[in-house]
């Protein structure tokens, strides 16, 4: 069984992201595509495993295997989490409608560190591009803002919501280059100020709730490694 047959033959759940998900797309803008796919049990018994993630098989595509995706998630990746959240989901079936009932389970205020830690390093790298040629990569820039709004709004409020609503114009002034860098440079450290201040009071739990999401992924291992001994017209039959 190939990678591509892997996103196929058995993605739970796909979902667009970039900015058609997050409410900023313009004329030309990409479609990124991820998704979450459940390589069936019995490959893990094999001294080859399936992938944890996969590229492709479409442009601007990319799906990570259940297992690799809760991982990420209970760690307060950026990126996964707002998979979790996009309101552009392209395919989903009971496995992934499961997992979409698990969204608060991944959540709590590791957040704040992992959401701030990654701004960090892309403000680093906004800081360098302004050193080196005078100005930031300005679409960059507005996903920074955009990202640590989304993290101050979700320590504030314990829901993350991925659209930036009232905020898409702004926003799209920066990623055209209409804002000074000095005002930019505020408006990062205003926003990262303000996560900084929710952080402590946040309605979020300290911690994840990870034996919730491996009671999730136990049973779904089960099941799949089930299916697999059912004859064929049988697992045919269950799909």
């Amino acid at each position: 069984m190939t990678p591509e047959d892997l996103v196929r033959d058995h993605t739970i759940y796909s979902c667009v992201m970039g900015s058609r998900a997050f409410g900023l797309a313009t004329e030309g803008s990409d479609t990124d595509l991820r998704g979450v796919f459940l390589a069936p049990t019995p490959l893990f018994w094999r001294f080859d495993k399936p992938p944890s993630h996969v590229e492709g098989p479409a442009d601007e595509q990319f799906g990570w295997e259940l297992e690799r995706f809760c991982e990420l998630a209970l760690r307060a990746n950026p990126n996964v989490l707002e998979c979790l959240h996009s309101p552009l989901v392209e395919h989903i079936d009971d496995t992934g409608r499961e997992l979409l009932a698990l969204r608060g389970a991944f959540l709590s205020r590791q957040a704040h560190q992992t959401f701030v830690r990654y701004a960090i390093g892309q403000r680093k790298k906004l800081e360098a591009d302004v050193r080196q040629h005078g100005a930031p990569r300005w679409k960059h820039a507005m996903h920074l803002l955009r990202l640590l709004g989304s993290c101050r709004d979700l320590l504030r409020t314990g829901e993350l919501v991925i659209d930036v609503g009232d905020e898409r114009n702004a926003l799209l002034a920066v990623k055209r280059g209409e804002v000074a860098w000095p005002r930019v440079e505020s408006w990062i450290t205003r926003l990262a100020d303000e996560a900084s201040a929710a952080a402590p009071g946040s309605p979020l739990p300290p911690e994840p709730d990870r034996a919730r999401v491996e009671d999730f992924l136990v049973r779904v291992r089960r099941e799949s490694a089930l299916s697999a001994s059912l004859p064929p017209a049988e697992r045919a039959a269950q799909r």
